[in-house]
């Protein structure tokens, strides 16, 4: 029995190691010296996201354990920052999927769930009922400016502005780098639960044009209490992106974001469903793999495959 999405630990990054498959499990090679090679082995059936680095090789043996324990791997940039590309296992259920397109296609529905997504950022706030999107947005503008000023006077930096310039990398101030960093591992833990609920990365109801639109939706609930105050906790850090990384990882076993993500991500879609807390939500509502293939009929709605439909047919 493996264990579901929201209880997996968080993610692994690797860079720089021959990721195989032995006799024993899926683990990474690391060449300590000309006649030395140290063995690391992946808790794949309890890992939520791998993220492989440029540096990284892996075989087709590693890959399909983890595809059949359902860990999501995310190839990376240096560092992990940027993802580029994710592997998700062939035995999801599509039943969030559908619920993601039938909110997506229709304009009155995707409006209805963008909406829940920057309500949902101003939690212990009131909004009027009339509020429209164009207004969350300022609002949400406005609370990101004020959020920035208040971590600038808390850690005694001059006026803080994000930027993020990839071809002038190295060329960045210690909290560009560290937030950078930090919103790469939020980008991958949450591709990996889109990818284990069976979820479309690219299908997003803010974001658009990108193939990790959704990604970047949901990653922008928990920025302000994950990779910012994080960020700037680090404006004197000698090496902020390794540190933001090895910091957020850490954050996480006391933030327990994976089972917010799923349960946040479920409500967005189908925000009728009873409001459980991830111990008592149905095993069947993270339900990973397929019982049975279904065929989809326009009036008379799912039947059954594996029947011959054919006229007289026995």
């Amino acid at each position: 029995m493996l264990p579901r999405v929201a209880d997996s630990l968080s993610f692994l990054y690797l860079d720089m190691v021959r990721v195989i498959q032995d006799d024993t499990g899926v683990c990474a090679q690391i060449q300590v010296g000309d006649n030395r090679t140290d063995l690391v082995y992946i808790p794949t059936a309890a890992l939520s996201c791998l993220l492989l680095g440029p540096g990284v090789s892996i075989t087709t043996p590693a890959l399909t354990t983890l595809a059949r324990h359902g860990t999501s791997v995310v190839c990376t940039g240096a560092g992990g920052v940027r993802a580029y590309a994710g592997i998700l296992p062939d035995s999801l259920t599509t039943h969030w999927l559908e619920q993601q397109v039938t909110n997506w296609t229709d304009p009155t529905q995707r409006l209805a769930v963008a909406t829940r997504m920057y309500t949902m950022r101003f939690r212990d706030a009131e909004l009027p009922d009339t509020v429209t999107l164009e207004q969350l947005r300022g609002m949400e503008g406005q609370r990101m400016k004020a959020l920035y000023k208040i971590l600038a006077q808390q850690h005694g930096i001059g006026r803080f502005r994000r930027n993020y310039h990839p071809d002038q990398w190295h060329a960045q101030d210690p909290v560009n780098l560290a937030l950078s960093s930090a919103n790469t591992c939020l980008y991958g833990i949450v591709h990996a639960a889109l990818l284990a609920l069976g979820l479309s990365p690219a299908l997003g109801f803010v974001h658009a044009g990108t193939q990790h639109a959704f990604v970047y939706d949901i990653a922008d609930l928990y920025k302000a209490e994950t990779t910012l105050p994080l960020a700037f906790a680090l404006h004197q850090s000698g090496n902020p992106e390794q540190e933001a990384r090895r910091r957020f990882r850490e954050n996480l076993r006391l933030l327990k974001l994976l089972p917010r993500i799923v349960r946040d991500v479920q409500t967005l879609l189908t925000p009728g469903t009873p409001d459980t807390t991830d111990e008592e939500a149905p095993e069947s509502s993270e339900r990973r793999d397929i019982e049975m293939v279904h065929l989809w009929d326009p009036k008379r709605g799912v039947l059954p495959a594996g029947v011959n439909y054919g006229s007289g047919a026995q």
